[in-house]
């Protein structure tokens, strides 16, 4: 399709790292975004690796607001002011933790129970010319594939089978069974789109205050202490957005106690990957004895996470929590938005390139995933993280309960948003391969050496944190310590 080209790629003039910076302070509601702009310093810069795209100075400034923000709340409980730094390649390398990361000297991809599913998702050439997306992660997106396509499960049953079908038709019929995929579309055809005009007209960043809740000062902490000390999470994520952003609220001393439905767990090498210092029950909330347990722990919780769809249905929606606690902070993630034409369909960080033209924009010869393979989830994660220790700091000052959205596609828009690089200026440069651009850090885990992408930022006086355990899925008790 003409409409698929290189020509659908505008340069568009750059967004400085400091506006960038500055914008996602105001988006959160930062109580001075001036002053904590300037304690924020990026050190390298776009372009790193091979994308029109501003990869670096998008995920950068997500990581030095948090380092920020967590840094704030910090002060407010006692610390020294500090100010971030963050290395521009090792934001890089975030984007790729889970090709940088092993464990046991393995990398993740290959410890999967299956490692074709993951193997499989890609893009795939349709009848009518265009390209769409197909994901078959997990069995019950392979099952809802292989029920539309009726072919081998492999790369060459799934493009031929592909090429009998109409992109944007293919697209409704693997929903409509409960899988995923996603017809390739122009940026243009996106914000066209009813749901692309949904999530255009929202910020990167979604925080709102959606009921009455008491004053919730922040106590004084020791210096020995990290900044989230005493914060209890009910995280209930899987995957990669969620997981890592509750991981990095336990990193900085929260209690999180991360949910999983026995019926769809994450894989151990994800668990590994994004378990840091959180402590991992059983719960399905279609069942009356783990919803009573996950009631009893929200009376003490302060935060919590979630990444899925139809929790209304089991007396889990964000207002029926507040009105059980309030004063809590919630964090949603979604695809494409919660209340959008696209809410109740699913996604991944794949998708919403697919989606949103993002794709288009990194066109090799056909439609193609940034170089870092991933970059929703990783921006999701900081940004929604960042926005919780702002909540926390909103909170303890105006009381309230606090609803905060993230999308994946309302992420890739953001970053389309920051302009575009000439493609003469990254065509040749190197792809990102094994070799990180920063350095990696080693720890023991239960499930043997875990190496992974080093945390991405300093502070100016204080050591940063590192990762706590990482426990197996149903080693604790739905309760708090």
């Amino acid at each position: 399709m003409t409409s698929h080209t290189l020509t659908t790629t505008k340069t568009i003039s750059p967004t400085s790292v400091g506006e960038i910076v500055s914008g996602l302070l105001h988006t959160l509601g930062d109580p001075d975004p001036a002053r904590a702009a300037e304690d924020i310093t990026v050190v390298g810069a776009d372009p790193l690796v091979p994308s029109v795209h501003r990869l670096a100075a998008a995920t950068s400034a997500a990581i030095g607001v948090f380092g920020r923000q967590t840094a704030a709340l910090g002060a407010q409980r006692g610390h020294p002011h500090q100010k971030v730094e963050v290395q521009a390649g090792a934001a890089i390398d975030q984007l790729m933790a889970t090709y940088h990361t092993t464990l046991s000297g393995r990398p993740l991809g290959a410890l999967l129970d299956d490692p074709t599913l993951l193997g499989n998702n890609d893009f795939y050439r349709a009848r009518d010319g265009r390209w769409i997306f197909i994901i078959t992660t997990y069995p019950h997106l392979r099952d809802a594939v292989a029920t539309v396509l009726h072919c081998p499960l492999d790369k060459v049953g799934i493009a031929q089978a592909t090429a009998d079908w109409d992109a944007h038709t293919l697209e409704e019929a693997i929903c409509a069974r409960g899988g995923v995929a996603c017809a390739v579309r122009t940026r243009d055809e996106w914000l066209a789109h009813p749901a692309g005009r949904y999530v255009a007209q929202r910020p990167v960043v979604e925080i709102e205050r959606v009921g009455d809740g008491p004053v919730r000062p922040l106590e004084p902490i020791g210096a020995v202490d990290e900044a989230l000390a005493g914060v209890r999470v009910l995280d209930l994520t899987h995957v990669i957005a969620g997981p890592v952003a509750a991981r990095l609220l336990a990193q900085f001393g929260a209690d999180v106690l991360h949910l999983t439905r026995p019926d769809r767990p994450d894989p151990i090498p994800m668990i590994a990957m994004t378990g840091g210092g959180k402590r991992n029950a059983y719960c399905d909330l279609r069942d009356a004895h783990d919803r009573a347990a996950f009631y009893d722990a929200l009376q003490d919780a302060d935060v919590f996470l979630h990444a899925y769809r139809g929790l209304a249905r089991h007396g889990a929606s964000t207002e029926e929590l507040v009105r059980r606690r309030p004063g809590l902070i919630t964090l949603e993630y979604h695809a494409w938005g919660a209340d959008g034409p696209w809410g109740a369909r699913g996604g991944f960080d794949q998708l919403a390139c697919s989606a949103t033209g993002f794709a288009v924009e990194e066109w090799t010869d056909r439609p193609s995933l940034p170089p870092t393979y991933l970059l929703n989830d990783y921006l999701a994660a900081y940004l929604g993280a960042a926005a919780v220790a702002t909540a926390l700091r909103r909170r303890a000052a105006e009381g309230g309960s606090w609803r905060i959205r993230v999308t994946l596609a309302g992420v890739c828009h953001w970053v389309q948003e920051l302009g575009l690089l000439a493609r003469e200026d990254v065509r040749d440069l190197p792809r990102p391969g094994h070799a990180p651009l920063a350095a990696l850090s080693t720890t023991c885990t239960d499930f043997g050496p875990l190496t992974e992408p080093a945390t991405p930022f300093a502070y100016s006086g204080r050591a940063v944190p590192q990762p706590g355990r990482r426990s197996p899925l149903g080693s604790a008790a739905l309760q708090w310590r």
